[in-house]
């Protein structure tokens, strides 16, 4: 059955999956960045960008674990962009430029309704005012045999955590302290939610940890 994963989402030592005072110029809040570095290095990340070269190796195999078998994304509005309230109008559209690194549909979580974008090399951004389940159930149709990828943020990953939705979470674990932002699993249980730690490789620039429900 197709599942609903979280794949290379980065986090501090701390437990902060994004910095405070996300902003153009901080699209991951302040200091959020160095949570990824283990990942901009990778033949897989460059490649998303067009770029030549990169590093193989575990940290570039958790990458491209990522993208296999994804037909569909789910993201929140804080991933998209830094606009908050009603869209003031079409111009923002996110954070990728005109050839997104997604290439399917991608379901983003908003209380303010918006048309669908379509973007070159096959990415849709829908926007989905009726919830998370409602989300879900869009994205599952447009994937069809395929697996979802919930992107993120952190507060869309904590609400699907919550309702049990996610089948398996790939954390990579930075070693950064943040000190402040927007902690991932503060005040959820889960391991009563069904969680499991089914690996954990440890590299140079990061641990990768994946926790599968029902296991």
């Amino acid at each position: 059955m197709p599942k609903l994963r979280v794949q290379s989402f980065s986090v501090s030592l701390d437990g902060y999956g994004a910095g405070p005072d996300q902003s153009l110029g901080n699209p991951l809040g302040a200091g959020g960045m160095a949570l990824h570095e283990w990942a901009f290095a990778t033949r897989t990340f460059r490649q998303m960008f067009g770029q030549d070269g990169g590093t193989t190796g575990v940290d570039d195999d958790f990458a491209q674990r990522g993208f296999a078998n994804i037909g569909a994304w789910i993201m929140g509005r804080n991933m998209f962009g830094p606009i908050r309230g009603p869209w003031p109008d079409d111009g923002w559209k996110g954070w990728w430029g005109e050839t997104p690194p997604y290439h399917t549909a991608v379901f983003v979580l908003t209380n303010h309704p918006r048309a669908a974008i379509a973007m070159n090399g096959g990415t849709t951004f829908h926007f989905v005012t009726d919830g998370i389940d409602a989300a879900l159930k869009r994205a599952t149709e447009a994937a069809g045999e395929r697996d979802i990828r919930l992107g993120g943020g952190v507060d869309t990953i904590r609400q699907y955590l919550r309702a049990g939705l996610i089948d398996e979470i790939h954390l990579a674990v930075s070693p950064v302290l943040l000190g402040r932002g927007e902690h991932l699993l503060g005040d959820i249980d889960a391991a009563k939610l069904g969680y499991r730690c089914t690996e954990h490789v440890p590299t140079a620039s990061a641990t990768h940890v994946v926790l599968t429900k029902g296991m």
